[in-house]
């Protein structure tokens, strides 16, 4: 994964190169949460689910996003709650 909080401003020779070394996706949020994390003498974990692949192109539909999700939802609250 290309972790940045920039994603929206990539080029798409920049995010070739990437796809190109191996990304899978690019996430947002993680960084800083770990970082907060860190800062705080806290642990963190990120559970991510890939909604939009922009070295494809690939999308989920806002009502797929919706929907389909819970799954993921389900692990990350069973998780929490050990």
């Amino acid at each position: 994964m290309l972790f940045s909080g920039a994603s929206f401003h990539y080029t798409d020779s920049y995010l070739r190169r990437w796809a190109e070394a191996g990304a899978l996706a690019v996430e947002m949020e993680t960084a800083a949460l770990y970082m907060n994390a860190m800062t705080a003498g806290r642990e963190a974990l990120t559970i991510c689910t890939i909604t939009d692949m922009v070295f494809t192109g690939e999308r989920c539909s806002p009502q797929e996003r919706q929907t389909s999700l819970d799954a993921m939802l389900s692990l990350a609250l069973d998780t929490a709650i050990q």
